[in-house]
């Protein structure tokens, strides 16, 4: 069973009096039923579930519905029908002193609207919630410098909000959902207004957290590129729904719906998917299948030189050093170069669940992590 930090289920949020009781009413209710009734749907029936130490990226277009459902699950917007648990507790059940409590001790939030306080310095505005917590002066303005440093402010601590551009003002607000590195984060794109380098280093900062520290991290972007490089999973939305919630390179692969499908129609597949998306089971040919074998992290695009030189039809696949499939040159060399036919859902196979021992004397062919979308 999954540790889930955070689940949803049956999610509904309606904009119009009277949602409430209208689903309460129904057994199976419809957008378009609701739609009918005079309300606008933003969410419509949503489960999910977020484990413990993972980054969820939610993506749609604007107005599927992806920030309303982050609000929703910190309960920033009340929902009008089912249950959104944070941490194990129903977050729609707790009183305002017990919530006000959770958002100080678990929660992490960055939206859009940087909601600086606009009388305190950015210092003081990183500071702020390390105040709340009982943190000594010396102690939380120490760390505050530090987090403004690592955001790029070093030198305008004293700068207000009004005195910052957009940009800036975007960082002070990372650094403060930064200050007490919490268990879940909730980010409504919160890179959207840096410049590249900074944007860059942002990400691999969340990364580094949340691969030190286990936090789980919920990240809404309409930036494909970037929902690549973060994701543990990826939810795509579509007027108020979830069209499919996979792993990247499955969703590029497999895609559950025609929309999925055009979504991600222009994503450069061979830079997405990776080996262990390609193996299929083992034969006993295969155990024994001399040469080096393909790493099962690294991406089709990573893996480049081996598929031209390599004349071996299948490819061993290794995960740790254990042998977890063979993957279909051919198959590979197809998503290199742009072959349409090969990522589809009828012929995509999942990852084999047998495995081995990597045959001695074979290495797996390996690039640095950081080569490729991640």
């Amino acid at each position: 069973m999954v540790d889930a930090a955070i689940a949803c289920a049956d999610v509904w949020k309606l904009y119009g009096a009277g949602g409430r009781s209208w689903l309460a009413g129904r057994a199976d209710p419809s957008p378009e039923d609701a739609r009918a009734a005079g309300f606008t749907p933003a969410v419509c029936g949503v489960s999910l579930t977020a484990a413990r130490g993972e980054m969820l990226v939610v993506m749609g277009l604007s107005g599927s519905g992806k920030s309303t459902l982050l609000r929703c699950m910190a309960r920033l917007t009340e929902v009008e029908a089912g249950v959104v648990r944070v941490a194990g507790r129903d977050i729609g059940a707790l009183s305002p002193s017990q919530l006000v409590a959770m958002r100080r001790e678990t929660m992490g939030m960055v939206f859009q609207s940087f909601a600086l306080l606009p009388h305190r310095t950015a210092l003081e505005n990183v500071a702020f919630p390390l105040e709340m917590r009982g943190m000594g002066r010396r102690a939380r303005t120490a760390r505050a410098r530090d987090l403004l440093a690592l955001v790029g402010l070093e030198g305008r601590e004293d700068f207000y909000p009004r005195e910052m551009s957009g940009g800036q003002q975007q960082r002070v607000g990372i650094a403060r959902s930064l200050a007490i590195e919490p268990e879940i984060w909730f980010l409504d794109e919160p890179f959207s207004a840096l410049d590249p380098l900074i944007r860059r280093e942002m990400q691999d900062e969340f990364l580094r957290l949340k691969a030190m520290r286990g936090r789980t991290i919920v990240f809404v972007t309409h930036d494909f590129t970037e929902a690549l490089r973060l994701a543990d999973r990826i939810a795509i939305m579509k007027d108020g729904r979830i069209e499919q919630i996979d792993a990247p390179d499955r969703i590029v692969l497999a895609p559950a719906t025609d929309y999925v499908a055009r979504f991600t129609a222009e994503i450069d597949r061979a830079g997405v998917v990776r080996a262990a998306a390609l193996a299929e089971p083992l034969d006993a040919v295969d155990a024994d299948a001399p040469g080096p074998a393909a790493d099962a992290d690294a991406t089709v695009r990573q893996l480049g030189r081996m598929l031209v030189e390599d004349g071996r039809e299948r490819i061993p696949v290794v995960a740790g050093g254990a042998l977890i499939g063979v993957m279909s040159r051919r198959r590979a060399l197809g998503i290199l170069l742009g072959d349409a036919a090969c990522p589809s859902r009828s012929t995509t196979r999942k990852p084999a669940p047998r495995a081995g021992r990597l045959r001695a004397g074979a290495s797996p062919a390996r690039v640095p992590a950081s080569s490729g979308p991640r």
